[in-house]
């Protein structure tokens, strides 16, 4: 059932039909659909265009009709209605006659659609969230379990300076923790009602939309009728958060990916999440990681589709605006089952403590303690640097380490260095010398642990 067939004398062409019609996918906007129609319902009581008695008759089967979405919702897509709002419009119809054509005075299909939309939006942002701090939950509690676990940090992908297995944890939390900051920041701007503001004039009856809002549990009513009708930026936003997650969560699994190869063997990731080669038996793929790694592009491209959509459509709703709906649906399933595939890698990770260690120890990292030594000794840091390059050339041709270096070798590049030198180039010196807060010591993970732990509670 179509809702505009008054003004046209001939039917569709059904190859327009498919290609027009939104149902196989707005279908999942169902249960917000119904909702906004209770809302309106009680709203035309208002104005009069429906009694209490009628308004409570609409109630009841637009209920028993949500309660026959939520058991059964790919019903609705048996159906041949053009949109979501047809088909609960028609299904009203069939529940109470005559009735049902009542609901829509005053309405339009364009704030229905973005009310719709929002509704459903809040719902996601609230999904969303639960999902990124049990994420955040499940890299404090590896912290937690592995804080004496010393690795290399990297720069360049070059071995840098020693660091724990729980700091990068933490680092990754870090970034979770502004992915929530963003979502419910943008729960602030699209909780915002455009219910009441018709095709895009606003509607012709006296209608109170704050407390339409109010009824809807959105925080107020939107403020301009043009605008709200053909505001998609509540979708681009969240678009835009899963994209930026998304690159956290990529780079996270790019991280493990590599703990996890031959080459490194810092990690084993669980059988859970790994599957093997069709043709070499001794194969273990990282395959849930390469998957989160893969879908980053995914969403990302959700984002640029849809700002390609939009960038070029007039005031005020465009039928192009009916593209909102797929990328964003897709980009945020995405997001979640990523966010969850994440937590289930974490569960069952087995560290190679000694393998972790040993690389810490390659690489010449303690070379900046060393030049700490020397600035300490009143050597200006920029000589200092200078002399720490030559003694690590020095080091590599010998293939030492520095700490194995004699004291006479030192000397033949600084006076400055004594016996007190080598305490300070052991790996857990790097670490305890860096407790300024944010820092690597222990003292400072541990604090972050329980600054975090508090924060998710």
């Amino acid at each position: 059932m179509a809702l505009w067939g008054g003004r046209f004398t001939q039917a569709a062409d059904q190859r327009f039909k498919h290609f027009n019609d939104s149902l196989r996918f707005d279908y999942r906007l169902a249960e917000q659909d119904i909702i906004g129609s209770v809302a309106w319902s009680k709203a035309l009581v208002t104005v009069n265009v429906l009694t209490v008695e009628e308004q409570q008759h609409l109630e009841q089967a637009l209920a028993t009709l949500l309660n026959e979405v939520r058991e059964n919702p790919m019903q609705i897509l048996e159906s041949d209605a053009e949109d979501i709002h047809s088909w609960v419009e028609g299904q009203l119809i069939e529940k109470v006659g005559a009735l049902g054509k009542k609901l829509h005075t005053g309405r339009s299909r364009n704030d229905q659609v973005a009310t719709d939309l929002k509704l459903w939006c809040k719902f996601q942002v609230s999904e969303l969230i639960t999902a990124v701090r049990s994420l955040q939950r499940a890299l404090v509690e590896t912290a937690s379990q592995h804080q004496d676990v010393v690795m290399p940090g990297y720069t360049h992908l070059q071995r840098a300076q020693p660091i724990t297995f729980a700091h990068w944890c933490l680092a990754y939390t870090e970034m979770l923790a502004r992915d929530e900051s963003r979502l419910e920041d943008a729960l602030k701007r699209l909780d915002v009602s455009p219910l009441g503001c018709g095709a895009l004039a606003g509607t012709a009856y006296p209608i109170d939309r704050e407390q339409l809002a109010e009824w809807l549990g959105f925080a107020s009513a939107t403020r301009n009728s043009l605008d709200s009708v053909s505001d998609r930026d509540h979708a681009l936003e969240l678009m835009s958060h899963a994209s930026i997650s998304m690159m956290h969560l990529s780079r996270f699994a790019e991280d493990m990916i590599f703990f996890n190869s031959g080459e490194a063997g810092f990690i084993e990731l669980s059988d859970k999440v790994t599957s093997g080669s069709s043709l070499m038996p001794q194969k273990k793929n990282p395959d849930a990681l390469e998957l989160i790694r893969g879908k980053c592009g995914r969403v990302q491209g959700a984002l640029t589709g849809m700002m390609m959509t939009l960038k070029g459509i007039p005031l005020a709703y465009n039928k192009d605006m009916q593209e909102d709906k797929e990328g964003l649906f897709d980009a945020l399933d995405t997001w979640l089952e990523c966010l969850h595939m994440s937590c289930l890698v974490l569960e069952d990770i087995q560290l190679n403590t000694a393998r972790c260690k040993e690389a810490a120890e390659q690489g010449y990292a303690n070379s900046t303690e060393l030049a700490d030594y020397l600035v300490a000794k009143g050597v200006p840091f920029r000589e200092a640097h200078h002399i720490v390059g030559e003694v690590v050339v020095a080091a590599i041709k010998q293939g030492v380490p520095l700490e194995q270096l004699s004291l006479e070798h030192f000397k033949q590049f600084s006076n400055a260095i004594e016996e007190d030198v080598y305490p300070l180039l052991s790996l857990q010196s790097c670490l305890d010398k860096r407790n300024a807060k944010g820092g690597v010591a222990r003292e400072q993970v541990t604090y972050a642990i329980e600054q975090a732990l508090a924060r998710l509670a």
